[in-house]
Parts: C-alpha cells; sequence; structure tokens
C-alpha cells in the first residue's frame, strides 16, 4: 500500500490518500480523543503524541498537528498508523452509526428551495475545490430573515489561517452572486 501525502493551505494540516476509499461520501471531523473513540483509526491517530485533530473525507484524511511538533518527527507514525488500519481490515467505525451526521432543519416553502439551491452549489461547485486542499465545507443552516448562511469548515479547512478569506471572498461572492437572497456567509462553530 502507498500512502501519498500532500501539503494544505493550513502548515498544521497535512493531507494523506491511501489510494482508497476512506469514508466513501460524506465526511468526519474528530476535534478531540473523546470524539475519536467511534474510529479504531482516528483513536491510533490521536494516541499519535502531537495529533491534534482528524478529519476523514471521501478517499483522504487529514491530521492536524500542534503547532510546536514537527511533520518530520510525525509523518512517519501517522503513516503506520493508517496503513496499519487498512492493511488490517478493522472497520473504520465501531459501530455502523458512527459515521455521523446530524439532524437536519426542516425547511418549507420559498425558504426550501433557497436552501436547495445553497446546497446544490455547495456540494457542485465548492466542495470539490475545498477538498482538493484537504477539509470539507458543509451547510449548517440559513436565516431567511436575515439572508445569513451559516457553514461549517471541517479538516485542513478548520483554523486555516486562508479559511476566512476563503468564506468571505470566494464562497460569499459565489453564493450572493447565484442565491440573490443571500446577503453574507458565516462560520458556525
Amino acid at each position: 500500500m502507498f500512502i501519498q501525502t500532500e501539503a494544505t493551505p493550513n502548515p498544521e494540516v497535512l493531507k494523506f490518500l491511501p489510494g482508497r476509499d476512506v469514508m466513501g461520501e460524506g465526511s468526519r471531523d474528530f476535534r478531540n480523543v473523546d470524539e475519536a473513540a467511534a474510529s479504531p483509526l482516528a483513536t491510533d491517530l490521536f494516541d499519535i503524541e502531537g495529533v491534534t485533530r482528524v478529519f476523514f473525507g471521501p478517499d483522504f484524511l487529514t491530521v492536524g498537528k500542534h503547532p510546536g511538533a514537527a511533520w518530520a518527527h510525525l509523518k512517519a507514525p501517522i503513516l503506520a498508523a493508517i496503513m496499519d488500519h487498512f492493511t488490517s481490515g478493522r472497520p473504520l467505525f465501531e459501530d455502523a452509526g458512527a459515521a455521523g451526521g446530524h439532524a437536519e432543519t426542516a425547511y418549507e416553502g420559498d425558504t426550501a428551495q433557497v436552501v436547495a439551491e445553497i446546497k446544490e452549489l455547495l456540494d457542485t461547485r465548492i466542495r470539490p475545490a475545498v477538498a482538493q486542499d484537504g477539509g470539507d465545507i458543509l451547510f449548517d443552516r440559513f436565516e431567511p430573515d436575515t439572508g445569513v448562511v451559516w457553514l461549517n469548515m471541517r479538516g485542513a479547512c478548520s483554523g486555516c489561517p486562508s479559511s476566512s478569506a476563503t468564506l468571505k471572498a470566494g464562497v460569499e461572492n459565489m453564493l450572493k452572486h447565484y442565491v440573490p437572497e443571500v446577503t453574507r456567509v458565516e462560520q458556525a462553530l
């Protein structure tokens, strides 16, 4: 098994491409060791000193490190943990229902149409570009009275110095252009 690595715009995050599906569809962000308990691979990665965050994408994963840790010391044990996991045949999640997701707000009428347009743009134009940098951006909610769209930045995008520029200059401009009801984009916490 050959695992490629790629730098991301976030210097504290490295992208790992194992050459096979990781999540297949969707993504999952682990911000701490407690959240990682749902996944043997995430748990193994958090066991490596200096690892602060793990993100699973469709065919990649990203690992975040503490600013004081050096990739030169972390890369080999991370690669070993990923290789051990995929060659062992263990499942990505202990419980089939642990793959994640959260309940979505139900929108009705014109608002439902606006939300569908926002999600379509995110899925077809924005998320693929963000995934190239080792991250993901997910719809959180839309406030129809103010026109504000709330999005979650995940993976390499979370905490990235350029993520606010991406959100405002790229995502907000595109959404406002194609969906006139959108007035502003904000990052959900």
